[in-house]
C-alpha cells in the first residue's frame, strides 16, 4: 500500500505540473514562485499525512534504526526509488525555471525536491518498529536526484533519461494480498511487470548537421521474474500451495522515442508528451535472461 500510494501520487503531481516545462519564464516572478513554493508545500504536507494514515499509523513506532533491504525484489524497488527522486525533483526544477529562478538554483533546489520527499519517507521508515531506514533506498535516491542534476549541470538538458514500463504477469494470481487485487495494484505492486529503463537520446551526441532523428532514443532495461514475495517465495499462501518458481533477472534493449523531441504546435499535444515522458514506448526488444540467453520480444511493453 506505501508504494501504492506514493507512485499514484508522482503520477497525479507529473500530470498536474508538467505544463511547467512548456513554459520558459525568462524573468523573475515573485507571484509564481510564491504560487510554486505554496503548491509545493501544500503537495508534501498532505502526501505525509496520507501516507503516514494509510501505513504507519497502523503499526507500532520505535526508535530510528536501519534495516538492510537490499536483498528483497531484485532490486526492483530502488529503481522506483530512483525513479521517483528523478521525476519529482524534475518537476521542482521546471516549476522553478518557470518563475524565472536563476538557473543553478533552480538546477540545485528544485532538483533535490524527489530526493527531500524520499528522504522523509525514509524517515518515516526508520522509527517504524516493522521496518527501518534502507541504506539501498537512500542510494537509490540520492542516485536520482545526481542523475537529473548532473546532466543539467554539464548538458543543460536531460540525454539519459529514466524510463518505465509495465506488463500483466503470470504471478500476480498466486499471491495477490502481496502483488495486488485490482488492476491498478497490480500494475504498482507487481514487480514482475515492472522494467525499469534508461533511455539514451543518441541525437544529442552527434554534430548538430546529423540527420539522426532526435526523437529516436536506444534504451536499456532492467527486470526480474518468478517473484511472489520480496525475501524467498512462499510454498503455500492463505493454506494453499503455490507452484515453485525460481527468480531471475531480465535485461533489455530496444529502441525507444522521446516524446519531447516531437515537434508540435499544439500546447495540449506538449503539456501530454511532458506528462508521460516517463513511459517507456512499446517496441521490438531484445531480452538477456539466464535462462533463454537471447530472447527477441516482437513488441515488448
Amino acid at each position: 500500500m506505501k508504494k501504492y500510494f506514493t507512485l499514484t501520487l508522482i503520477l497525479l503531481i507529473t500530470v498536474i505540473f508538467s505544463g511547467f516545462s512548456q513554459i520558459k519564464e525568462k524573468e523573475y516572478n515573485s507571484k509564481k514562485l510564491i504560487t510554486v513554493i505554496s503548491l509545493e508545500t501544500v503537495g508534501y504536507t498532505v502526501s505525509m499525512i496520507g501516507l503516514y494514515k494509510l501505513w504507519f499509523s497502523d503499526y507500532p513506532m520505535s526508535t530510528f534504526h536501519i534495516f538492510n533491504d537490499n536483498d528483497g525484489w531484485e532490486s526492483i524497488d530502488k529503481c522506483g526509488h530512483t525513479l521517483t527522486s528523478y521525476y519529482v525533483g524534475k518537476i521542482g526544477m521546471e516549476a522553478l525555471n518557470w518563475a524565472g529562478v536563476k538557473r543553478n538554483k533552480a538546477i540545485w533546489y528544485g532538483g533535490t525536491l524527489g530526493l527531500a520527499f524520499m528522504t522523509s519517507v525514509e524517515i518515516f521508515d526508520g522509527y517504524s518498529d516493522g521496518w527501518g531506514a534502507s541504506p539501498g533506498d537512500i542510494i537509490a535516491n540520492f542516485t536520482g536526484a545526481g542523475l537529473l542534476i548532473g546532466q543539467e549541470l554539464l548538458w543543460n538538458e536531460q540525454r539519459l533519461k529514466l524510463k518505465f514500463s509495465d506488463h500483466y504477469s503470470e504471478f500476480q494470481k498466486y499471491n495477490p494480498d502481496v502483488l495486488g487485487h485490482s488492476f491498478a495494484e497490480r500494475m504498482l505492486k507487481d514487480y514482475n511487470g515492472h522494467t525499469n529503463w534508461y533511455s539514451l537520446n543518441v541525437k544529442s551526441f552527434l554534430q548538430e548537421e546529423s540527420k539522426f532523428p532526435k526523437w529516436l532514443n536506444f534504451a536499456f532495461g532492467y527486470g526480474a521474474d518468478g517473484l511472489l514475495a520480496g525475501y524467498g517465495n512462499p510454498t503455500e499462501v492463505d493454506g494453499k500451495p503455490v507452484p515453485h518458481f525460481e527468480v531471475y533477472k531480465q535485461f533489455y534493449f530496444a529502441p525507444d522515442i522521446d516524446l519531447s523531441k516531437i515537434e508540435t504546435n499544439s500546447k495540449i499535444l506538449k503539456i501530454l508528451f511532458s506528462a508521460f515522458g516517463f513511459i517507456k514506448f512499446p517496441a521490438p526488444t531484445l531480452e538477456y535472461n539466464k535462462f533463454d540467453n537471447l530472447k527477441f520480444h516482437w513488441l515488448y511493453f
